[in-house]
C-alpha cells in the first residue's frame, strides 16, 4: 500500500522573530552583578581596594626591574626626575 502525503513544514511563528529583535537591541550589561546586601558591598569595596594596591605594587616592581627598557611609570627614570626636581 502506498505511503501518505509528505507533511509540509509550518512557517516559523512571528513570536520567535520578535524576541530575537528585542534581544539584539539590548546592551550588554556588566560582567558581574553588583551585590545588594551591605556586608557584600563592603566586602566588594575592600577587595577592589586591595587588588588595586597589589596591581600598583606589581607594576612598580616590574618598572624598576625594566631599567633602561622602561615602559611603565614608577621606574628609575621617574626616581631620577623626582630627585632633580627636589634640588
Amino acid at each position: 500500500m502506498a505511503q501518505g502525503l509528505l507533511k509540509k513544514s509550518k512557517p516559523a511563528t512571528a513570536t520567535a522573530k520578535r524576541s530575537s529583535l528585542a534581544a539584539s537591541k539590548t546592551k550588554r550589561g556588566p560582567r558581574q552583578i553588583a551585590p545588594k546586601k551591605q556586608a557584600l558591598i563592603r566586602q566588594a569595596k575592600m577587595t577592589k581596594k586591595l587588588t588595586s594596591g597589589l596591581v600598583t605594587k606589581t607594576e612598580r616592581s616590574l618598572a624598576t626591574k625594566a631599567g633602561h627598557l622602561e615602559l611603565l611609570a614608577g621606574g628609575k627614570k621617574d626616581k631620577a626626575d623626582k630627585a632633580n626636581k627636589k634640588k
